[in-house]
């Protein structure tokens, strides 16, 4: 009996990082097919010495039949797109419920997201919809015109907040928390995107994260260098000293 193989992945992780049970069935499968062999991780398969082949059919039901009737002569592997496949699954399933002779079907998880991948994804919508053929109104805002949306979404966050403390299991102001949150997240990296833009001075929300990023290992020394601050007010007063003294270097540089 055959086998047909779904390997899943996640497009948010480079498509070179595969589990090792996933390089094993891309090695024991005798067809590794895929949708489209120009998308990142047929490429990244390829250059790593994987035979693919592209898959014949267009839709979900025809598709399902081309890897059902292709996996009851041996094993089968199929490399997920990156937009999930959606229908292939359900696609699959009752075209193996109808044979009596059906390969197996097994579901393989090639990658995981790591955490904050969803950070990928919330820069590449707000990419896009400021991108030619996006969102006319995104595109046309400024630092200036979106200033104000940032003190608003900051006291909302503000309300959000002060409602959850006073009742930190209520599952409704938590949700409304993190509603808001993703509202002043969406200022965040729109300003960076705006930034990107600028011509003579440009700066990109890797940047941003990047100073983030160096302003923290650089303020806690108690965690990464060899600082000593054991209770709260000593880290308290430790950050407040590291930040005086980039405020001096700062007025006189």
């Amino acid at each position: 009996m055959g086998r047909l193989v779904l390997l899943a992945t996640s497009p948010r992780v480079s498509p070179g990082l595969l589990s090792r049970d996933a390089w094993r069935a891309l090695d024991e499968a005798d067809r590794v097919l895929a949708a489209d062999l120009d998308e990142a991780l047929p490429l990244a398969l390829v250059d790593d010495g994987v035979q693919l082949v592209a898959a014949d059919a267009a839709t979900p039901h025809e598709r399902a039949r081309e890897l059902v009737d292709a996996a009851r002569r041996g094993v089968v592997l199929w490399v997920g797109s990156p937009d999930g496949d959606p229908g292939l699954s359900d696609a699959i399933a009752a075209e193996v419920s109808r044979l009596d002779d059906a390969p197996e079907v097994e579901v393989l998880v090639g990658s995981w997201d790591v955490e904050g991948g969803r950070l990928l994804d919330a820069v590449a919508v707000i990419d896009r919809l400021r991108s030619p053929g996006g969102c006319p109104w995104v595109a046309a805002q400024d630092h200036a015109s979106l200033a104000p949306f940032v003190m608003e979404e900051a006291h909302e966050v503000t309300e959000a907040l002060e409602a959850v403390v006073a009742d930190p299991d209520d599952v409704e102001r938590r949700e409304e928390l993190t509603d808001e949150l993703g509202d002043l997240l969406f200022q965040v990296i729109f300003h960076a995107r705006v930034a990107a833009d600028h011509a003579g001075a440009p700066f990109t929300v890797d940047d941003v994260a990047a100073a983030l990023v160096d302003k923290l290992v650089r303020r806690n020394p108690h965690v990464f260098g060899d600082a000593q601050a054991e209770t709260l007010e000593e880290i308290e007063a430790q950050w407040q000293a590291i930040k005086a003294q980039e405020r001096a270097e700062r007025d006189a540089g």
